[in-house]
């Protein structure tokens, strides 16, 4: 009897220590810098000598006082949607697209189209990167199944969705699938069933059908709002939502908006468009709550000119309620400046913001921390400083 119970207490206190060290693992975001474009007063893009990139390794464990624990000399762009990196569900790799190339163009340089995926390795101590995997033409928004086996990446420059198996460390590309329009980013269904491809030039939105490893087209597009740019699902599977950025993607001050895909109903169509602040880019879901947010770039930053109407000291995170059969704005928190990449934290609790920060290479970006309070979006007031320029920026969260 004794020993039954010593056994007990034995198996019990292991699992504890499990638990424990399970909760001491670290949490990740990774998070893209790019360091050689920036604007001058006119709000034109400077192309400056490459080189001068990272992409970081942020340990949210700590989900008030994150810390970078490595900075890697990889290539990253702004150009393109802030979702073209992301890290595995069980937080052991982290993938990156870098959507373009630099070459010189007389005493200048200029972006190209580049076809490379960087694969990270986050259990090494430092992570590390372990391959470089050859994809599509400009690689941009991409996506990674909950299963963590499967990864899709748009690629604009080939009007195509690469599909990439992961196995373990490994990274492989399988199939490519013809879109007949360019495409910009992709996020899977929960259930790992479907996918949703932005078709941002032609303002619609593709639905994909996943069978294991074969991906394939439907031929069945929703015709959205205007520039769909970015595309992702509730946690739930109930709805599909894009942001839609107007004017052909340029900024001109007016309002933004959100399509909402019922993805439950039989067939699946566009039930509702909402309104948001100007321009918005970024777009994240929570994974606990009945949440998203629509990131808007509003004006700062990248406006046409420093001296436009529409140009703001700030970005605008708006906060979208998903709960039950509609979803809502219900609130609006300012942001830094040129913020486009947004995670929410694996459990919820806390959003993170990536500030691109101010068109001036002196001017760094950096990272500010939200708490998660039911239905609203909180400041805590604690900002990490980054070494350069946010780009984009993921969590595990998909």
């Amino acid at each position: 009897m004794e020993k039954r119970a010593s056994l007990s207490l034995a198996v019990g206190l292991a699992g504890l220590l499990l638990g424990l060290a399970a909760a001491a693992q670290a949490q990740y975001l990774v998070i893209g810098e790019d360091n050689k474009l920036y604007w001058d007063d006119t709000g034109k893009m400077v192309f400056t000598e490459p080189g001068k990139d990272e992409v970081l390794i942020v340990d949210i464990k700590d989900p008030e006082a994150p810390k970078i624990v490595a900075s890697l000399p990889l290539m990253n762009t702004m150009i393109g949607p802030p979702t073209n990196l992301a890290i595995t569900p069980d937080e052991s790799l982290a993938v990156v697209a870098n959507s373009v190339d630099y070459q010189q163009d007389g005493a200048g340089w200029k972006a190209v189209p580049d076809n490379k995926l960087f694969v990270i390795d986050l259990k090494s101590t430092p992570p590390k990167l372990i391959a470089t995997v050859e994809v599509g033409k400009q690689p941009s928004g991409l996506a990674i199944n909950r299963k963590g086996d499967l990864l899709l990446i748009a690629n604009r420059a080939d009007n195509s969705i690469s599909v990439l198996t992961i196995d373990g460390k490994g990274v492989k590309l399988v199939d490519t699938v013809p879109m007949g329009d360019t495409v910009s980013a992709v996020a899977i269904t929960p259930d790992g069933k479907h996918a949703l491809a932005s078709k941002y030039a032609v303002n619609k939105v593709a639905w994909l059908d996943i069978d294991g490893q074969k991906v394939t087209y439907s031929k069945i597009d929703f015709g959205v709002g205007v520039w769909p740019y970015n595309v992702q699902i509730t946690a739930d599977g109930r709805f599909g939502l894009t942001a839609n950025q107007g004017n052909a993607g340029v900024p001109d001050g007016g309002a933004g908006s959100v399509t909402v895909i019922d993805l439950k109903a039989t067939p699946p169509h566009v039930v509702d468009y909402l309104g948001v602040d100007p321009f918005p880019e970024g777009l994240a879901i929570n994974p606990t709550e009945d949440l998203a947010i629509a990131l808007a770039l509003n004006g700062s930053g990248g406006a046409l000119s420093k001296d436009a109407w529409f140009a703001h000291p700030n970005d605008i995170v708006d906060v979208l309620s998903t709960a039950g059969a509609t979803v809502r704005k219900v609130g609006a928190i300012n942001a830094g400046i040129k913020a486009e990449g947004v995670a929410f934290s694996p459990d919820g609790k806390y959003l993170y913001v990536a500030n691109f920060g101010s068109p001036l290479p002196s001017i760094a970006g950096s990272l500010q921390i939200y708490r998660v309070q039911g239905d609203r979006v909180v400041d805590t007031g604690k900002v990490l400083r980054l070494p350069g320029h946010a780009a984009s920026m993921r969590s595990s969260v998909p």
